[in-house]
């Protein structure tokens, strides 16, 4: 990547954060209505670490990826005990800012959502809601978050089309780009390749890769394959419960839980 790309435009910089764990999580439950959805969760994420969260449909993954912004706060009858700490503050506290927390850790969904704007726009847009930047410090903070996206040279001279006529693929990384702009420190991924073909979900997870020396990364996948490819640790989840969490080559190839092993090697269920 970019050796420019080691830092991000001065005007955006904060603090760094020392802590090894970006997330810790403990005694979650998460409820919709009177349906347990999440049992009694305990995870530790670490920093500048890629952790993929995998497990069967409906077992509770992107519910629990929705815990660490909140957006299952949106969520009628949604109710959460426990506690996600970020960066060691209780983001389930009564006077935690959720808007705050929102451009602390960003989020990307399965199919991309880019705004009926141009790529320029679609990339400046958070940016110009938190600060009052000239045209051309703007510029600045939207080339270089195209640049970590790794989509700068193929929409460098396409900055004012539609971000609609964007493929697939170059609008993930589009997504990407905005939720970087505004500069979080987390970033989740709720299976962004999913719709993607072979070769854009190739630049995809080149570019998780990549990414991972700045951005704490949580990735739901249902693709295993891409799970021992891109992430550091899993977690395996099952029913609305934590069955193991490792490192991902241990999981893989020596999973302690019996349940793990036949989920991993297609005997599940």
């Amino acid at each position: 990547m970019d050796t420019e790309l080691n830092a991000q435009p001065s005007l955006l910089q904060e603090d760094s954060q020392n802590a090894e764990l970006a997330v810790v999580v403990r005694g979650l439950h998460v409820y919709y209505g009177a349906r347990l959805v999440l049992d009694n969760i305990s995870l530790d994420v670490e920093q500048k670490q890629v952790t993929a969260l995998i497990g069967p449909s409906g077992c509770g993954k992107s519910t629990l990826l929705r815990c660490f912004n909140r957006l299952n706060d949106l969520i009628d009858d949604c109710h959460v005990q426990g506690q996600v700490r970020l960066f060691k503050r209780n983001i389930y506290h009564p006077d935690e800012d959720v808007v705050t927390l929102r451009r602390q850790v960003g989020m990307v969904f399965q199919r991309p959502n880019p705004f009926p704007k141009s790529i320029f726009d679609n990339v400046a847009y958070g940016v110009r809601l938190q600060h009052k930047l000239g045209a051309r410090e703007l510029r600045e903070v939207v080339r270089w978050s195209l640049k970590a996206a790794a989509l700068w040279d193929e929409v460098k001279d396409r900055l004012s089309e539609s971000a609609l006529k964007l493929s697939s693929g170059q609008q993930q990384r589009l997504v990407i780009a905005r939720a970087l702009a505004v500069k979080p420190s987390v970033l989740l991924l709720d299976e962004p390749a999913s719709n993607l073909d072979p070769i854009s979900m190739l630049k995809l997870e080149e570019l998780i890769t990549e990414l991972k020396s700045r951005y704490t990364i949580i990735i739901v996948t249902h693709n295993m394959q891409q799970a021992a490819r891109v992430s550091d640790h899993t977690a395996f989840i099952d029913q609305g419960r934590l069955i193991e969490v490792s490192d991902t080559r241990s999981l893989f190839t020596h999973p302690k839980q019996k349940q793990t092993e036949d989920y991993i090697t297609g005997r599940y269920g």
